[in-house]
């Protein structure tokens, strides 16, 4: 029978965008991130630095996503609609769109995955590398030119003393800090054959930490985040 080559999907050239990531709300970090896009597979390859390191001697979970629908870009300080020096998830919403896919170390990269902190890259530095499947949705706004890197997660020490008192507004039972912007970059189109950025290194972090709220926990400036160690005995 005649030999019928089935290189359509293979002969599709793949595409590449970067984003650097730049600090938002008081995060002194930077990174850089690659993503090579072939179907709707996305190869994604990371490095962060300079962030929120430490708490209760483990390392600080930063969620993190690609967020869409909305106008590309990252916001500004003017976007602090309350006055509390932090432009938290929801007043960034309007320049970078809700939460696409995330950048999950393992397991699901949907959007209720975004603040499941136990599959979050975790430390004040860190390597992110993994393969995943991007629904239609956040597809489309990366070709567009609408997607958005956010990663997620500040030293509450360094918000002021109203922010410091605030919760979240993507998970009431965290503080504001927890979950607020951090770094934030556009994914922008790069030119075929465009090198990658990031470490490439395995991503994730062996122990990771869970955020809880409890008063017994709060820090002399007024931070109302602990992390907890999960039991690593489950995968």
């Amino acid at each position: 029978m005649p030999f019928v080559a089935s290189t359509a999907a293979s002969a599709a050239p793949a595409t590449n965008y970067s984003a650097t990531l730049n600090p938002l709300n008081h995060a002194s970090g930077s990174g850089m991130l690659s993503l090579t896009m072939n179907g709707n597979k996305a190869t994604v390859t990371e490095h962060v630095s300079g962030l929120a390191a430490t708490f209760m001697n483990g390392p600080y979970p930063h969620v993190q996503h690609i967020h869409i629908g909305a106008q590309g870009k990252c916001p500004t300080a003017a976007a602090d609609k309350n006055g509390d020096g932090v432009v938290d998830t929801a007043e960034g919403q309007p320049s970078y769109g809700a939460i696409g896919t995330t950048l999950s170390t393992k397991g699901d990269t949907s959007p209720k995955a975004g603040t499941d902190v136990k599959i979050a890259p975790g430390g004040g530095s860190f390597d992110y590398s993994r393969t995943i499947t991007l629904d239609a949705k956040t597809m489309s706004s990366v070709q567009a030119g609408t997607a958005v890197i956010v990663v997620h997660g500040l030293d509450p020490t360094t918000l002021s003393k109203k922010a410091q008192g605030e919760k979240s507004n993507l998970v009431p039972s965290l503080p504001l800090a927890a979950t607020s912007p951090a770094l934030c970059g556009p994914l922008t189109s790069m030119p075929a054959g465009g090198a990658a950025t990031g470490g490439g290194s395995t991503s994730g972090v062996e122990d990771v930490w869970m955020f809880v709220a409890g008063g017994a926990a709060l820090t002399a400036a007024g931070a109302a985040l602990v992390l907890r160690r999960l039991a690593t005995s489950t995968h």
